[in-house]
């Protein structure tokens, strides 16, 4: 079981954002800590500079997309090509992180300071990769931070044909083994895409009056 970092010296205030306001704050720093709180209280980093560059901004999305694992929904022909791949748990993190950061991605957003950030918290226990893999070869996956039943998924890659899709696959059969029903996937903004897989939107103060019981579930074991 990972252990929970000192406490940060910043203050997310979430109760002082306004609703339909996603952007909560300016500043402070991408230390373990400092990361680990703000998605105890519903707050993720994303630069809000050109590409994801410096200033870091403070993100709680206000509608926020979030994803029940049980309720992915996974078509006849994705269920037909998992079998192609071999999925696998943190044995590369740092190339996940890295192909999602590749600097020819429309909407790129992954600084090196960011990789670096999340790296670390790797190795503190609280950031993992799902990963899929053909031929030997990483091909896709997703990366997120993981704190007792909370997936926060943070981005996803692909370099073969539903290679991230059955990332998420992945991910939901790690998620429901044990059967906990507190577990959740958040992925911040809800898209058109997103939407086919079984996500939705609920308001911010939805999100943050569910939070707590979703972090009061264990691990997955992978990740205990």
């Amino acid at each position: 079981m990972p252990t929970p970092p000192p406490s940060t010296p910043w203050d997310f205030a979430l109760d002082r954002v306004p609703p339909g306001e996603d952007l909560i704050g300016i500043g402070a720093d991408l230390d373990v800590a400092t990361l680990f709180e703000a998605y105890t209280v519903g707050v993720f980093p994303m630069g809000i500079g050109d590409q994801g560059a410096e200033p870091i901004g403070w993100w709680s999305p206000d509608p926020r997309g979030i994803l029940r694992p049980r309720e992915l929904r996974v078509s006849r022909s994705l269920r037909k090509v998992v079998a192609r791949f071999e999925v696998r748990v943190d044995s590369d993190f740092r190339g996940v992180v890295e192909a999602c950061a590749a600097p020819d991605r429309d909407g790129r957003w992954i600084t090196p300071e960011i990789v670096d950030a999340y790296v670390q918290l790797h190795e503190a226990g609280w950031a993992h990769s799902v990963e899929t893999w053909l031929d030997g070869e990483l091909v896709g996956g997703l990366y997120g931070v993981a704190i007792g039943g909370l997936f926060a998924g943070e981005s996803m890659f692909h370099h073969e044909r539903d290679a991230s899709k059955v990332a998420l696959v992945g991910l939901r059969d790690l998620l429901i083994t044990d059967g906990d029903p507190r577990r959740l996937v958040d992925v911040q903004w809800q898209t058109p895409h997103l939407a086919t897989l079984g996500v939705r939107e609920v308001p911010r103060d939805e999100y943050l009056a569910i939070l707590p019981t979703v972090l009061s579930a264990p691990l997955p074991a992978c990740w205990a």
